[in-house]
C-alpha cells in the first residue's frame, strides 16, 4: 500500500468564524475523520497531522485567567497539551468513523517532539505571536517580570513573540514508521511538535512554535511517504490570492512554485509556508504534493480536485 501524510491546517480544524468551542471542535474533528476514514478506504497507509494555533492560543489565555491561582506552565508544555487535546478528538472520532463503517483500522496518537537547532537564528529574534492580547503597561510589565518578548500585534494591542525555529528532525519517527506499517492510523507531529534540542543524549524543551507544515514535510520524508497531502479551507492555491482576479492553479513543478515563492505570490502566514514545505517534501525525494479543501479530500487525493506539486 501507498502511504500519504494528511497534514490538517488550522482553518480545516476550526472553520473560518466559527466558535471556539467543544461542540464546534468535535464538529470539525469529526468531518476531518470522514475524509481519513474515506482515504484509508481506497487502500492508503495514513499518518495525520495537524495545526494547533487556536487551541494552544486558548490554554495560553486559560493560564493568563488562572496565574494567581495554579502556576502557569512554558510554552513547551502548552504545545503538548494541546497535542493530547486535539490527539483525542480526532482518535475518538477516527474510530467511531471506523466502527460505524465496518472497518478494522485501530488508531493511536503520538505525542511527538521535533529537533530544532540550538544556533537557529529565531532563537535571537522571536517573531511569532502568541497568546493573549495586553495593554502597552501590561506588556512593560510582563517584559520585566517574566523576561517575555513583546510586540505590538497589527490586529491592535500587544503580543508575545516566541522564536519559531526550523524543524530538521522529528523524534519519533521510528515508532510512526513502524504503527503505520501495522496498519494504524497513526496522529502525529501536532502543531509542528514540541521543539526540542539536543543535549548529549538529553532533548530538551525549547519555548517556541515550530511551523507545522514545515514539520509536515519532514515527517512525511522520514515515514517514506509517496504523498503529502496538505489540507485547508481553500480548494486550491492562487496566483494573486485577495485580488480582484485570483488565478487558480491546477498543476506545477517544484521549481516553479519556488520561483512563485520568491515572487511573493504565497502570503507569509497563510499559503508561504504550505508551498515552501511541498517544495521541501519534494527535494527530499518524495512523490508528490497535493493542497486542496478537507470537505474534497478524496478527491484532492485523487488528483481530481486541488493543486499538485510535483518534482522539477
Amino acid at each position: 500500500m501507498e502511504r500519504v501524510v494528511v497534514a490538517l491546517g488550522g482553518n480545516a480544524l476550526l472553520r473560518r468564524g466559527a466558535d471556539d468551542t467543544f461542540e464546534e471542535l468535535y464538529r470539525a474533528a469529526r468531518t476531518a475523520a470522514e475524509r481519513i476514514a474515506e482515504i484509508a478506504a481506497e487502500g492508503w497507509e495514513v499518518v495525520v497531522t495537524h495545526g494547533n494555533g487556536p487551541q494552544v492560543g486558548r490554554i495560553l489565555i486559560q493560564q493568563e485567567a488562572a496565574a494567581k491561582t495554579v502556576s502557569p506552565m512554558p510554552l513547551d508544555v502548552c504545545g503538548a497539551e494541546s497535542q493530547g487535546l486535539i490527539g483525542y478528538l480526532l482518535q475518538v472520532t477516527i474510530g467511531d468513523v471506523f466502527f460505524e463503517r465496518g472497518m478494522e483500522r485501530p488508531v493511536a496518537t503520538v505525542l511527538t517532539l521535533t529537533r530544532v537547532r540550538p544556533q537557529d537564528p529565531a532563537f535571537r529574534k522571536p517573531s511569532k505571536f502568541i497568546g493573549p492580547f495586553y495593554t502597552a503597561a501590561q506588556a512593560h510589565r510582563l517584559e520585566e517580570q517574566r523576561h517575555w518578548v513583546m510586540k505590538e500585534d497589527p490586529h491592535g494591542g500587544w503580543r508575545r513573540v516566541v522564536p519559531s525555529p526550523r524543524p530538521y528532525s522529528i523524534v519519533e519517527t521510528p515508532i510512526v514508521k513502524r504503527l503505520v506499517a501495522d496498519g494504524v492510523i497513526v496522529i502525529a507531529g501536532g502543531g509542528g511538535g514540541v521543539p526540542v534540542i539536543e543535549k548529549g543524549p538529553r532533548l530538551i524543551g525549547k519555548e517556541g512554535v515550530v511551523d507545522k507544515d514545515l514539520a509536515a514535510a519532514i515527517l512525511a520524508a522520514e515515514v517514506e511517504a509517496s504523498t503529502l497531502l496538505i489540507l485547508t479551507d481553500v480548494q486550491k492555491v492562487q496566483r494573486g490570492f485577495g485580488t480582484l482576479y485570483p488565478d487558480a492553479i491546477d498543476r506545477m513543478t517544484a521549481d516553479e512554485a519556488a520561483d512563485l515563492l520568491k515572487r511573493g505570490e504565497f502570503g507569509a502566514g497563510s499559503m508561504g509556508p504550505k508551498v515552501q514545505a511541498a517544495i521541501d517534501f519534494l527535494e527530499a525525494g518524495g512523490t508528490r504534493v497535493m493542497i486542496g479543501d478537507l470537505d474534497e479530500a478524496p478527491a484532492v487525493l485523487r488528483g481530481e480536485a486541488g493543486t499538485e506539486i510535483v518534482p522539477s
